[in-house]
């Protein structure tokens, strides 16, 4: 590879580091053509990028990215899914891939900047998706203020059926 075409890598795996909301490391060893096109589909079709390259470039790219930590993870095959949109959707499918085979094997990941073990990848596969916790936050806050809006109307209407009983009472003693 000519020190040209590793430099515009380097640039681009750089990129990729920078502009992912997580990556996650994994050993690909074992995997078979088939095996990687098939995970490589799913995670196309979910925003991820996969990328397999030499771990020189991964160590340059990370460090120029600013992840002078990743240097222990980047040995052996390693490859690396980017991505830019809701970690756990990444995360499951990775999981699932490795369920199934047992591979690909995690390193580790990162999730905003901070490095996680390969112990803590099922947590965040089982998570759902950000959509969901997201409706699920809206839900939990809007509980207690339908409540507190049932609550305050029931008042008013027993209220203004008092009101109504006097005033009828009034009319007919009248």
């Amino acid at each position: 590879m000519l020190r040209q075409e590793k430099t515009e890598n380097v640039a681009n795996i750089k990129k990729l580091f920078e502009e992912a909301e997580a990556y996650f490391i994994t050993d690909y060893q074992g995997l078979n053509v088939a095996d990687i096109t098939v995970l490589r589909k799913n995670l196309r079709e979910n925003k991820v990028k996969f990328l397999v390259a030499k771990n020189t470039l991964f160590r340059l790219a990370a460090k120029e990215a600013g992840q002078k930590e990743l240097d222990e993870y980047f040995l052996g095959p390693t490859a690396v899914a980017f991505s830019s949109d809701d970690p756990s959707v990444a995360a499951k499918i990775l999981y699932d891939s490795y369920k199934e085979r047992e591979l690909p094997r995690f390193k580790a990941f990162v999730v905003e900047d901070q490095i996680h073990g390969p112990d803590q990848i099922k947590a965040l596969a089982e998570l759902p998706p950000r959509d969901v916790l997201l409706s699920q936050l809206v839900s939990a806050v809007e509980a207690p203020l339908t409540e507190l809006v049932g609550s305050i109307d029931g008042f008013f209407r027993e209220l203004v059926g008092s009101i109504d009983a006097l005033a009828d009472k009034k009319k007919s003693a009248a």
